[in-house]
C-alpha cells in the first residue's frame, strides 16, 4: 500500500488500528514540586534550580501541596476515583537532563484511576463513546536538552535544568481509541477540561502539555493485541493524528509483506510525514521501580476531597447541554461558544443582557470571531465587548438598525480599536429608515427602470422579488427596513 486512502480500505477489511495516549500536563502552581524553585518559564538557562532539584547528594524532597491539590482537581474532572493514599516511586533511567539518574513519579498506586472522557461516536452519531482513563498520576518533569541557541551548537549539547522537578500529572488512556480522528477528538477534549478547570494552561509550544501515543494494528474481531510501537516528542493534535495514520500503514504493510513489528519508540517528522526508529521500546521492570524512601505515603482523605470538589467548575460537556436547554441555541452552536472558557463565560454574560441569545450566538461566531480569525486575535482581544455584541444584537432585533448596518459599525469598531457602544455614538446613533413615502419614491424609480423584472414577477416569478429587495436596500445605502421594503414592493407590484 502506498498511501492512507489505500491503508485506510485495508484497515477496515482486514486490520484495526488499537491507540492508547500519554498525555502529561504541566500544573500551574508557582514552584516546582518537591522544591521552591521557581517553575516560571523562559529564565535563563539553569536559573530556576536548588540542591534539591538539582540532585545533590544528601538534599530531601518536601511534597508541595498546591500541586497535589491541582492534580485532584484534574482527576475529578475526568471522572476518576481519587485513591485515599498513593505511593511515589523512583523510576530509574539514566539521561544527561536527568541529573539524579531517576525520576520521582507513581507507579502501582496512583493517586487516581478508572476515569473516562466521551467522544463522538463518529458517522455524524449522537452517540457518545466513553474513552477509558487507566490512572493520572504525579511526578516530576526532567530537564531539557539544547541542541541550538549557544556557541559550539553544532558540536555540542547543552543542559537546562530549570524544568527539572516542575509537576506534572500524567494521564493514562485505556487502548480504547480506534482511530487518529478519534485520537484527535479525544486530546481536544482533553485539554478543553483540563483549561476549564484552570490546572493548566496546556501550552504546547512552551512544553505544559505533551503526547505520546501507542499504537497497534491486528486483524480485525481479533482479541488480543498486536504489538505496539510508542511515538513521542508530536507537538501538536494535528501531527498526532498525522502520525497515527502514517504509523498504522507502516504497520499493515510490514505485516501483509510478512514481516513482524519490533516493539519499540519513533519519533515522527512532520515535514516528511514519516515515523523513524528512535530506540526499542522500554518496560516497566527496565526502569526498576521501588518505593521513594524519602516520601511519605500521600494521604488525600475525603475532608481533603470535599474541599478541593468545591473549586470544580462547570465542565464544557455540562455548559454545553445548559445553554441549548436555556438559551434555545443549538448543539453546534454550544460546541463553538465553549470551545474555551473565557469564550463561554463572555458569551453567557451577552446571552442574559440580549432580548435574544439565538442572535448574540450568531453574531459572536459570524461577524465577531470572523473578524478575530482575520485579524489571528484572540477574543480577549476583541475590540467588542460581549456588552457591545449584546446591544448590537438588540437594535438588529428591534429593527432599528439593518443587517447590512451592523457590518458596518462593526468594521468601523475593529478599524478604530473601539466597542460597538462607542462607534455608535461617535456615528450619530444610525436607524435604518422605515419612512415608507421616502421609500416609495425609490421603489417607483427601481421599477420604472427594470420592466423586465417586472413582467417576470407578474408572470408569477416570484424569485423577482429578492432582487427588487436588494436594488433598494442599495440604493438607501443599507439604511431602509428590509421588512417595510419588501412590503412596499409587494404592493407596488400587485
Amino acid at each position: 500500500m502506498s498511501n492512507s486512502a489505500d491503508a485506510s480500505v485495508a484497515t477496515r477489511a482486514t486490520f484495526e488500528p488499537v491507540i492508547g495516549l500519554e498525555v502529561h500536563v504541566q500544573l500551574l502552581t508557582a514552584s516546582k514540586i518537591f522544591c521552591s524553585c521557581s517553575t516560571r518559564f523562559g529564565a535563563a538557562p539553569n536559573t530556576n534550580v536548588c540542591p534539591v532539584c538539582l540532585g545533590m547528594p544528601g538534599a530531601l524532597p518536601v511534597l508541595n501541596r498546591k500541586a497535589v491539590e491541582v492534580a485532584v482537581l484534574a482527576a475529578m474532572a475526568l471522572n476518576c476515583r481519587i485513591n485515599e493514599t498513593s505511593i511515589f516511586a523512583r523510576k530509574n533511567y539514566f539521561y544527561p537532563d536527568l541529573p539524579k539518574g531517576y525520576q520521582i513519579s507513581q507507579y502501582d498506586k496512583p493517586l487516581a484511576e478508572f476515569g473516562y472522557i466521551e467522544v463522538s461516536a463518529g458517522n455524524k452519531s449522537p452517540e457518545k463513546k466513553k474513552i477509558g482513563i487507566t490512572r493520572v498520576h504525579l511526578e516530576e518533569d526532567a530537564g531539557k536538552s539544547l541542541h541550538e541557541g549557544f556557541p559550539d551548537a553544532e558540536e555540542k549539547t547543552a543542559i537546562d535544568l530549570n524544568r527539572t522537578g516542575v509537576p506534572l500529572i500524567e494521564i493514562v488512556s485505556e487502548p480504547d481509541i480506534s482511530t487518529p480522528d478519534e485520537a484527535h477528538e479525544y486530546l481536544t477534549r482533553l485539554k478543553e477540561i483540563i483549561l476549564y478547570t484552570g490546572v493548566s494552561d496546556c501550552n504546547m509550544e512552551e512544553g505544559s502539555l505533551r503526547c505520546d501515543a501507542n499504537v497497534s494494528v491486528r486483524p480485525r474481531g481479533q482479541k488480543q493485541l498486536g504489538t505496539k510501537t510508542e511515538i513521542k516528542n508530536v507537538n501538536s493534535f494535528r501531527f498526532i493524528r498525522d502520525a497515527l495514520e502514517y504509523e498504522i500503514v507502516r504497520q499493515i504493510d510490514v505485516i501483509e509483506s510478512g514481516g513482524a513489528i519490533s516493539q519499540e519508540t519513533r519519533l515522527y517528522n512532520a515535514h516528511e510525514g514519516k515515523t523513524y526508529s528512535m530506540r526499542s521500546k522500554e518496560q516497566a521492570h527496565d526502569y526498576r521501580y521501588f518505593p521513594e524512601p524519602d516520601l511519605l505515603p500521600l494521604v488525600v482523605d475525603e475532608k481533603w476531597k470535599a474541599e478541593i470538589a468545591k473549586s470544580l467548575p462547570e465542565l464544557p460537556e455540562a455548559r454545553r447541554a445548559r445553554f441549548v436547554k436555556v438559551f434555545g441555541v443549538t448543539e453546534y452552536d454550544a460546541q463553538v461558544l465553549t470551545v474555551s472558557k473565557s469564550l463561554a463565560d463572555q458569551f453567557e454574560q451577552a446571552a442574559k443582557a440580549a432580548k435574544n441569545p439565538k442572535r448574540v450566538a450568531n453574531l459572536v461566531q459570524g461577524e465577531l470571531m470572523g473578524r478575530l480569525k482575520a485579524l489571528g486575535l484572540e477574543i480577549e482581544q476583541s475590540p467588542i465587548s460581549m456588552k457591545g455584541v449584546a446591544m448590537s444584537a438588540d437594535l438588529v432585533e428591534s429593527g432599528v438598525i439593518s443587517g447590512k448596518m451592523l457590518k458596518d459599525l462593526y468594521d468601523l469598531s475593529f478599524e478604530r480599536k473601539k466597542d460597538f457602544s462607542d462607534v455608535y455614538e461617535q456615528e450619530g446613533r444610525p436607524q435604518q429608515s422605515s419612512d415608507t413615502s421616502e421609500l416609495e419614491k425609490i421603489i417607483e424609480e427601481i421599477v420604472a427602470a427594470n420592466p423586465k423584472q417586472v413582467e417576470q414577477y407578474r408572470a408569477g416569478k416570484k424569485t423577482v422579488l429578492g432582487f427588487f429587495v436588494g436594488q433598494v436596500m442599495k440604493a438607501s445605502k443599507g439604511q431602509a427596513n428590509p421588512q417595510v421594503v419588501n412590503e412596499l414592493i409587494v404592493k407596488r407590484l400587485g
